[in-house]
């Protein structure tokens, strides 16, 4: 009858959703297609991303959140339509309320269009707030106690990084390297040492199948087909392991320089604390192989992956659901 509360972790390449009480409901692809003669959405979601790279002329498949902010306004809000109508959760005298989460260094102008996106979407109040935080409560860290916790969120578009104690952030940092580059490096590549054209979803499935970001940690091979340069026609390539972390080897270097900025700006006691509990790896990118091999070995303290990287924010979100109504006191609300 009344409106529910939820949360939404309004990524780059996927948005996923959680109703307090049942869970997480939704795990879609942040892609909407639309038809661009009549400007009329096609498709949102699964049904999208099976577009992309597919499509006529006329029918283009878009990401609207590009970055960790919103790139497409309109697109963006239809597609938070579309998915909130998919789980049902108007109530029939309330509008559900809505937590959601944005990278640590967006603008207040940023702020204000996801605000104003999920609340034309059907959201009643609209509360925000930082990703690492949001995925450091879903990992199961005790983020109110006076100790440090550190966590390196690898997301579609952006990687946050996070010292966090008292239930707050201490230093953090957010840099636009994350999974949808590291698709672009494995592409780039490909052109450049093959001069094969492949497409972004070749390039993702290179990457989830045979990746790796740590070297001698995977050896597997895997056959790609595209586009010949040279001549154009359809050619097959062999792809291994060791060239994936070849070409995603600048782009990491970038993410364990940021995340050893964060560890040089963080209190000692903190720093201490950090040794002690260890560094927890979230989002979709901390699944590639070595990755908490490769952070071990850079930062010199223990790197652990989260139980279930990819739904630490999510799962955040609904722990703070639970307590929405204090939040609803705090700063949080725009």
């Amino acid at each position: 009858m009344f409106g529910r509360d939820i949360g939404i972790d309004l990524g780059t390449a996927n948005v996923l959703i959680h109703v307090k009480g049942q869970g997480v409901v939704l795990n879609q692809p942040s892609v909407v297609a639309i038809d661009t003669n009549t400007k009329k959405v096609m498709a949102v979601g699964d049904e999208a991303f099976r577009m992309v790279g597919r499509t006529p002329g006329n029918i283009v498949a878009i990401r609207p959140m590009q970055d960790g902010v919103i790139a497409d306004f309109d697109m963006t809000e239809a597609m938070l339509r579309h998915f909130l109508s998919q789980i049902n959760v108007k109530g029939l005298l309330a509008k559900p309320r809505i937590l959601i989460c944005c990278p640590t260094n967006i603008t207040s102008v940023e702020q204000k269009a996801i605000r104003e996106a999920v609340e034309k979407s059907g959201g009643k109040q609209v509360f925000l707030e930082e990703e690492p935080k949001v995925a450091a409560v879903g990992t199961g860290m005790d983020i109110y106690q006076p100790c440090g916790n550190m966590v390196i969120d690898i997301g579609g578009g952006t990687t946050d990084v996070a010292v966090i104690s008292m239930g707050d952030i201490v230093t953090a940092s957010s840099i636009k390297i994350a999974g949808d580059l590291f698709n672009q490096e494995i592409l780039n590549y490909i052109k450049k040492q093959y001069k094969l054209l492949v497409g972004e979803r070749t390039a993702e499935e290179v990457k989830i199948n045979i990746g790796t970001v740590f070297e001698g940690s995977k050896y597997e091979e895997m056959d790609i087909r595209g586009r010949d340069l040279v001549n154009g026609l359809p050619r097959t390539i062999t792809i291994t392991s060791e060239e994936v972390r070849k070409a995603l080897e600048e782009a990491m270097y970038q993410i364990v320089q940021t995340s050893k900025n964060v560890l040089e700006k963080t209190p000692p006691e903190l720093s201490a604390d950090i040794i002690d509990r260890g560094v927890i790896l979230t989002g979709g990118g901390a699944y590639i192989d070595g990755m908490d091999q490769l952070f071990t070995e850079e930062l010199k303290v223990p790197v652990f992956l989260a139980e279930n990287p990819m739904e630490s924010v999510v799962s955040g979100t609904g722990k703070l659901l639970q307590s929405l109504d204090n939040i609803s006191k705090k700063k949080l609300k725009l």
